[in-house]
């Protein structure tokens, strides 16, 4: 008998194992593990939580925080809420939900940089939108909707929507139309069909759209930099890290302020975790075979 055929086959999977590892631990674990331990390194010296001391005793810097959520949490629910009745409309494939969703991966693929530019030429007070409502006589005053609070707000609306739609829409149409057709047999019309069949399976999908939602809008930085106003309504989390770094030289303390950023996320993502279990507790599943 053949000694090379009684032995086992060998898992050629096992040999993606180990770079995998390497990789995550290269690009991810090591950068982490590496900001942790210079955020507890302060650069003036002391004891190793002076930088967090310094942050939260510091009003300048612990406003950032709500500055931060006041901006992230209103685009959350806007673009999670409001992607529900899009998704829901185009839950059917059809021509209508290609041009949308074709529409709608454009800002996605322009970046929020290019967004924030094209918002400065069109609603500046001398943009297209300026121009336009005055010639209409709508509004003869000036119109500000750049370098203030609504303008960072309208940016991420628009960067993070599609991607919460998409997300939002992926998950609609994995829902069995059936169990729609068999509750509308026995009598429930489309808003009760869409309360109890819908939404319950959708729960899962809204948890995921939101959280990525609320990731991606707490880390603006270039709109609040380029439509915002930098040193006051709109001093972000990630402008205060900035700062510290590449103004003050104090990588220290920018760690730190990375830190509490991933924290504040962590617990915000882990709270919407939290609230899913209020509104339903049943299957999360409901898949067309």
């Amino acid at each position: 008998m053949n000694a090379s055929a009684a032995r086992p086959p060998t898992d050629r999977r096992g040999w993606l194992v180990a770079p995998a590892f390497t990789g995550i631990v290269l690009l991810f674990v090591y950068p982490f593990l590496y900001g942790v331990y210079i955020s507890f390194s302060p650069m003036e010296g002391g004891t190793f939580w002076s930088n967090y001391q310094q942050f939260f005793a510091t009003p300048r810097q612990l406003g950032t925080i709500w500055v931060t959520l006041e901006l992230a949490i209103p685009a959350t629910l806007i673009n999670v809420i409001g992607a529900i009745p899009i998704a829901y409309a185009l839950r059917h494939s059809s021509r209508w939900q290609k041009w949308v969703t074709t529409i709608l991966v454009i800002p996605v693929t322009l970046g929020t940089v290019l967004i924030a530019n094209g918002m400065l030429g069109y609603f500046s007070p001398h943009g297209w939108f300026t121009q336009f409502v005055h010639w209409t006589g709508i509004y003869s005053q000036e119109v500000r909707l750049t370098h203030n609070y609504w303008s960072v707000l309208i940016s991420l609306v628009i960067s993070g929507f599609p991607f919460a739609f998409l997300l939002v829409l992926s998950y609609i149409t994995g829902i069995d139309p059936v169990l729609a057709r068999a509750a509308g047999t026995l009598g429930a019309n489309p808003w009760q069909q869409f309360r109890t069949i819908y939404l319950p399976l959708l729960m899962p999908g809204l948890t995921m759209a939101a959280s990525l939602s609320f990731v991606q809008a707490f880390s603006v930085f270039p709109s609040a930099v380029l439509l915002g106003v930098p040193a006051g309504a709109t001093r972000v989390m990630s402008i205060a890290a900035s700062e510290a770094a590449f103004e003050n030289y104090d990588y220290s303390m920018a760690s730190a302020i990375a830190m509490i950023m991933g924290c504040v996320q962590l617990a915000s993502v882990l709270l919407i975790m939290a609230l899913r279990k209020l509104f339903y507790t049943g299957p999360v599943t409901g898949g067309k075979g």
